[in-house]
């Protein structure tokens, strides 16, 4: 396989592996602005907007966008470029962070958190 193809697949694996950051971290500091200004504790209220973030980006384009990086950014690993290795393995761990932090806030989201909402009474 030639470097051009794997440098394209190191490129476009960068950019899937790191595309689902942005709304995870959009929901963390939506999530602690809510806490500061409610002034509410505890895990529901993080998770809350952890899970909105991730509804509104899309669920499946996340989970997508988080396997195909790993997926690119493993077949763009050679011999002699040492460099990109070391951002592919950086960022193939920062994307099974990011499907560990994302299986966690929809299982909050559709398990946990309508066990606590009470309805109208």
């Amino acid at each position: 396989m030639d470097n051009d193809q794997k440098r394209k697949w190191f490129m476009w694996g960068m950019i899937l592996a790191w595309a689902p950051s942005l709304p995870f971290l959009i929901g963390v500091v939506h999530s602690f602005q809510g806490v500061f200004e409610q002034k509410a504790t505890g895990i529901g209220a993080v998770a809350a907007g952890l899970a909105e973030a991730y509804v509104t980006f899309g669920l499946i384009l996340t989970f997508v966008f988080l396997v195909g990086g790993i997926v690119l950014l493993s077949r763009s690993f050679s011999g002699g470029h040492g460099m990109r290795a070391l951002f592919s393995v950086l960022s193939m761990c920062w994307s099974a962070l990011m499907l560990i932090v994302f299986g966690l806030s929809v299982w909050l989201f559709f398990f946990q958190l309508p066990r606590g909402v009470s309805g109208p009474q």
